[in-house]
């Protein structure tokens, strides 16, 4: 992959990201924010903590998010994230222009595929 593909391939990714994010914490009831890093590894979405923690701030400042501490067994108490009804809603629109935007997407590669 050239070097351009790869800046653009980031560049996708990271537009995404908050996306991916409340989708992955609305899945569950709670997410702490170590597992919402393992899922993205795992759908090769590589993010870093210093990524995903200011991310996870502005989501909750905008009211998408909000927190609970629970006792963790292996040191201090634990901050878990779940979505707010506005970031559930939020996550529904989102949800909806990625869909548009991937058909259309779609549309216009297969018309360059087709000439």
């Amino acid at each position: 992959m050239t070097t351009r593909a790869e800046n653009a391939k980031a560049q996708l990714r990271r537009g995404v990201l908050e996306l991916c994010v409340l989708a992955i914490i609305g899945s569950d009831e709670a997410v702490y924010p170590s597992d919402i890093l393992q899922r993205l590894k795992e759908a090769d979405l590589l993010v870093v903590e210093g990524t995903l923690y200011p991310l996870l701030t502005r989501l909750k400042d905008a009211g998408l998010l909000d927190y609970s501490w629970r006792e963790s067994q292996q040191g201090p108490p634990r901050k878990y994230y779940r979505l707010t009804d506005s970031g559930r809603a939020d996550l529904n629109a989102l949800t909806d222009a990625w869909q548009e935007l991937v058909q259309s997407v779609a549309l216009t590669t297969q018309k360059i595929e087709n000439q």
